[in-house]
């Protein structure tokens, strides 16, 4: 199996490192993604996770925002994994 074929589900490593991203300054964050991926990381597609990567690229004040639903995601966001891994957090 080369590199390329490696998915996220495959790879144990790969897991570990989402996990690792996941950590958060902030604890309410934390604990939200904690929970997200205690429930879903095993469900998660590649393209969920690389919307997950979108997320986790954002400022811990920014992601909560999103997370808590006082802001909407902007335009730069609007991208179906995304938003429908955000709508999953939000629900988690």
């Amino acid at each position: 199996m080369d590199s390329a074929s490696i998915t996220h589900q495959s790879d144990p490593h790969n897991r570990a490192r989402l996990r690792w991203r996941a950590r958060r300054g902030l604890l309410e964050n934390d604990l939200i993604v904690t929970r997200f991926l205690d429930r879903h990381e095993l469900d998660l597609s590649d393209a969920e996770v690389g919307a997950l990567t979108v997320l986790f690229e954002l400022t811990d004040n920014d992601l909560l925002d999103l997370l808590l639903a006082r802001k909407e995601p902007s335009e730069t966001l609007h991208q179906p994994d995304v938003l429908r891994v955000l709508e999953k957090m939000r629900a988690a």
